[in-house]
């Protein structure tokens, strides 16, 4: 993992990004529910870590009880464009 609390994201001008590990831990959290865990994604050596459509997603469904973070995810991700 990055040393200056920063984790890789992915920008849709490719030019990568850099976001605080307390947000890109929180949608790991989610992330791992939904997927299982995949710690390369967010130390970067896995496609440059999360995109920011997921962050969006996955954000938006810790809202809610854990139950439902995969229908929320996949709400959060239906008619996406260029995020």
């Amino acid at each position: 993992m990055s040393d200056d609390g920063r984790h890789p994201v992915q920008t849709v001008d490719h030019k990568g990004g850099r976001l605080s590990k307390a947000v890109t831990m929180a949608a790991y959290e989610v992330y791992c529910h939904v997927h299982g865990p995949q710690e390369a994604l967010v130390t970067g050596w896995c496609r440059g870590g999360f995109s920011t459509g997921e962050l969006i997603a996955f954000l938006y469904a810790r809202g809610f009880p854990r139950s439902e973070w995969r229908a929320r995810t996949k709400e959060a991700f239906k008619g996406m464009k260029h995020v």
